[in-house]
């Protein structure tokens, strides 16, 4: 399954903070109904991850209905992506 959307990049100001994209509401209902195939448990879905020229794979995270995506530091340092800036997002689920 691969998706391509747009969102913009938001920081969680935790302990150390976390910077993220959330997958729009129809991208995130599609990743939902095939959760239970790839899922290895809290509801986390490995993907393969592609801003500009950059790859990555990482895990999509559930929150508040959503998904999102976590943006490495080395990610967005690459790509010149700073907080509140809109990114194109294209994900690979392996199914």
């Amino acid at each position: 399954m691969e998706l391509e959307f747009s969102g913009a990049v938001w920081e969680w100001r935790g302990p150390s903070p976390f910077y993220f994209v959330t997958v729009p509401e129809d991208e995130s209902a599609l990743l939902e109904a095939v959760s239970s195939l790839v899922t290895y448990g809290w509801g986390m879905i490995p993907v393969g991850v592609t801003i500009g020229s950059t790859k990555w794979t990482t895990s999509l995270f559930p929150k508040d209905a959503l998904y999102v995506v976590p943006l490495k530091s080395a990610v967005r340092r690459a790509e010149g992506i700073g907080v509140t800036d809109i990114v194109a997002v294209h994900l690979v689920v392996a199914l």
